[in-house]
């Protein structure tokens, strides 16, 4: 199958789970916003977890299919439309040749979407990943955004992809888009800023700053936590997630662009949900933030790998069941023998229709 761009959107890029173990390397792991939407639209077409596809952000593209497939649109609601009508999210959805996925913008909660198909967007591995990094130019297609008329191909989907065309994400597997506050363990330079700063960082509501991106969601507020040590170190690593404090005392969340290195305290590290749960919000949506430990930290991971796991299994088992192109065609003829007071006949039928 073909995905034909007649309209781009906004900001159309190729990713799937990133680019890792080339950071030393000084490249970036980029990959989907929302890694746990991904992965659920994913699996919901018996794809890989980790299957390219297209991320979609606020305004959605306009996209043709040639050939027949499935897809599955997973993460915010930009209310995604299949010639015309309502596509319902989280949920696998056959396409034949000609049909046209559309978006006609937010609705609700979340401003990233993403087009999952069978097989995966099929575009060259760049140190093993297809994901876009367009400050460099490299990765998905042609190392940019899409623009309107580009051709896009899948890769092979599942065998039994047309047996889960249906199959529907649970909503206790579902991520949550709500306003809890983002999750976050302290450090490691959480010393230079003080109990004082620590305590006005988790005390703060912020606001999603409009020049947030792809590398980083700079948040507002009035109040500004203050240095004790000042606001450089020694260049050194940043994960996903990291909360840079740079001198005017307001946090940078570092996102899936974020640089390999950087000079800036870093006060916490925010959990990869939340950080999927941060890359939803609007400019102008409000986030706070509450400590965990690095144990908490671990259970929820655990608790997210466990809800993939139980969604694998689902979609396999709706793939196992049969259907009714399984059972056998009625026979035109046959025969049978039977034994009756010793003597054995042979019966002999043929359908006349």
């Amino acid at each position: 199958m073909k995905l034909i761009v007649e309209r781009a959107g906004a900001l159309t890029t190729v990713q799937d789970l990133g680019r890792w173990g080339h950071q030393a390397l000084g490249m970036p792991v980029s990959g989907a916003m929302d890694a746990p939407a991904l992965a659920r639209g994913n699996l919901l077409l018996g794809n890989p977890v980790g299957a390219a596809a297209l991320e979609v952000t606020v305004m959605g593209p306009l996209i043709r299919f040639a050939g027949e497939g499935c897809v599955a649109v997973a993460g915010g609601d930009l209310s995604p439309q299949l010639n015309g009508a309502p596509l319902p999210m989280w949920t696998a959805v056959a396409v034949k040749d000609g049909d046209r996925l559309g978006f006609g913008g937010p609705r609700g909660r979340g401003c990233r979407a993403y087009v999952c198909v069978g097989g995966g967007v099929d575009v060259p591995l760049m140190m093993g990943s297809r994901s876009t990094y367009m400050k460099a130019k490299i990765g998905g297609f042609e190392g940019r955004k899409l623009k309107d008329g580009d051709t896009l191909s899948t890769g092979a989907p599942w065998s039994l992809w047309r047996r889960v065309v249906g199959a529907v994400c649970p909503a206790e597997l579902l991520p949550d888009y709500g306003d809890a506050p983002l999750r976050a363990v302290l450090g490691p330079q959480d010393s230079y800023v003080g109990p004082e700063g620590v305590k006005t960082f988790f005390e703060t509501e912020y606001a999603v700053s409009t020049s947030a991106d792809r590398m980083g969601c700079r948040l507002e507020s009035d109040r500004v936590i203050q240095h004790v040590k000042g606001p450089d170190i020694v260049s050194d690593g940043i994960p996903m997630g990291a909360v840079q404090v740079p001198g005017s005392g307001l946090p940078i969340v570092m996102m899936a662009d974020r640089q390999t290195t950087g000079g800036y305290v870093k006060i916490a590290v925010v959990h990869a949900l939340d950080v999927a749960r941060l890359a939803q919000k609007m400019p102008g949506d409000t986030v706070r933030f509450a400590p965990i430990n690095q144990d908490e930290g671990v259970d929820l991971s655990r608790g997210e790998a466990a809800k993939l796991e139980r969604l694998r299994l689902l979609v396999q088992h709706i793939a196992a069941q049969p259907s009714a192109s399984d059972a056998p065609a009625p026979a035109n003829s046959g025969a049978m023998k039977l034994n009756v007071e010793g003597k054995d006949y042979t019966v002999t039928w043929e359908r006349l229709d």
